[in-house]
C-alpha cells in the first residue's frame, strides 16, 4: 500500500529489525536494560540534557513533561492546535490536574509573543498558577524559526516559567533549517522527541530534561503504568532512528514539495506550496469533487488517505518519488472518469 495518511505507518528498517532481534535486555523499571540505558544516555549527550527517559509515546512524554513541571492546580500555555492540548486526550487536565491554556496559533504556527505575555496569569489566589509554555516543532508541517525560539525562551525565562518543546518532528524541523536538532532544543528545559514517524522506530518516544525532572517524571510514568521490563528490545531500534534515519528525511521533504507542486497543477486541487515545508502538505479539494469516491478509487489502488474536503497528506520512507507517481496518475484518471 501507498499510505499518505501518516508518517505513524512507516515500517521499522531491516537494521532495525537485526538489532532487535540481537537487543541486549534487562529490567528497565529496576534500571537494568542496557540498550535502554544506551539510548537514554546517547540522547541526552546529543541533545545537550542531563537526562533522558525513555516512553511508550510522544503523547506519555508530553504528559510526564507537564505533570513533572506543573502541579495540581497549575497552567501551561499552549497553541489552540498544539498536539498536547488538542489530540492527546485532554491528559494534562484529566490525570495531571494541570489546566491549559490555549491560545490563537498564527499562520506560521507560532503563538504571538504578545499573546504569551498576556495570558501570564498574575500572583493571585483566583487565577491557576502559570508555570510551563509549552511550543512544538513542527506544527501542521511548518518549522518554528531559531529567532522565534530565542524570543519565546527569552520571555519565559523574565516570566519564570519553565518552557517545553513537542518535538514529535524536531527532526524535521532541523533537517528543513540544515542544523543540528540541538541547536532547536538548546532552547528548552524539556522536549519529547518521537522515535517513530519519519524516524522509523516501531514504538517508542524520548523526554529529555535536567535530572529532577526526569526523576519525578519516572515516577510518573510508573503510576501510569508505563513501566516497560526488557525495553531493550525496543530502544535499539530507537537508537539506530536517530544515528541513521535523521539526514534520510531530506527525501522525505523533496517528495511532500514534489506532491505539493504536482496536486498543484489540477484545477480541482489547492495547495499552498509556501506552506510545505517538510514531510506534509495540506490540499483543499474543489466541492464538486465527491471525496469519499475519489478516496475508495485511490484504495481500490493501493493508495490510502484520510478524506476531508482539505486532507492531510504526509510522505514518508516507505513512499517513493515512483509511488507518488502512482497517486498523481490514478489521481487524474479518477478525475477525468
Amino acid at each position: 500500500m501507498i499510505d499518505l495518511r501518516s508518517d505513524t505507518v512507516t515500517q521499522p528498517t531491516a537494521a532495525m529489525r537485526l538489532a532487535m532481534s540481537r537487543a541486549e535486555v534487562g529490567d528497565d523499571v529496576y534500571g537494568d536494560d542496557p540498550s535502554v540505558n544506551h539510548l537514554q544516555e546517547m540522547a541526552a549527550d546529543m541533545f545537550g540534557f542531563e537526562s533522558a527517559l525513555f516512553t511508550c509515546s510522544g503523547t506519555q512524554a508530553n504528559l510526564l513533561a507537564l505533570m513533572a513541571h506543573c502541579e495540581r492546580g497549575d497552567e501551561y500555555l499552549c497553541g489552540q492546535q498544539a498536539h498536547n492540548y488538542k489530540f492527546e486526550g485532554g491528559g494534562a487536565a484529566v490525570l495531571g490536574s494541570i489546566q491549559p491554556q490555549p491560545l490563537i496559533n498564527q499562520i506560521d504556527g507560532s503563538i504571538a509573543l504578545t499573546d504569551i505575555e498576556a495570558a501570564i496569569k498574575p500572583d493571585d489566589i483566583h487565577f491557576a498558577r502559570t508555570r510551563l509554555l509549552s511550543l512544538e516543532n513542527t506544527i501542521g508541517g511548518k518549522v518554528l524559526p531559531q529567532h522565534y525560539l530565542a524570543s519565546a525562551q527569552a520571555l519565559a525565562f523574565n516570566r519564570g516559567l519553565k518552557i517545553h518543546l513537542d518535538g514529535a518532528r524536531v527532526a524535521n524541523a532541523a533537517i528543513a533549517q540544515n542544523i543540528a536538532i540541538s541547536d532547536i532544543t538548546a532552547h528548552f528545559d524539556s522536549v519529547s522527541i518521537c522515535l517513530s514517524k519519519g524516524l522509523c522506530a516501531p514504538v517508542g518516544s524520548l523526554l529529555l530534561g535536567d535530572e529532577r525532572l526526569i526523576n519525578k517524571a519516572i515516577r510518573w510514568r510508573k503510576m501510569l503504568g508505563g513501566g516497560m521490563r526488557q525495553a531493550g528490545v525496543l530502544a535499539a531500534a530507537g537508537t539506530l532512528a536517530l544515528t541513521e534515519q535523521v539526514q534520510r528525511l531530506s527525501e522525505d521533504h523533496d517528495n511532500a514539495a514534489y506532491l505539493a507542486q504536482q496536486l498543484s497543477q489540477l484545477s480541482e486541487f489547492t495547495v499552498d506550496l509556501t506552506a510545505v515545508q517538510t514531510n506534509m502538505l495540506f490540499v483543499t479539494l474543489a466541492s464538486e469533487v465527491d471525496i469519499e469516491l475519489l478516496v475508495a478509487r485511490c484504495r481500490s489502488e493501493g493508495i490510502l488517505m484520510s478524506p476531508g474536503r482539505t486532507m492531510r497528506l504526509v510522505t514518508h520512507k516507505d513512499i517513493s518519488r515512483q509511488d507518488i507517481d502512482k497517486v498523481i496518475r490514478i489521481i487524474k484518471l479518477h478525475l477525468q472518469s
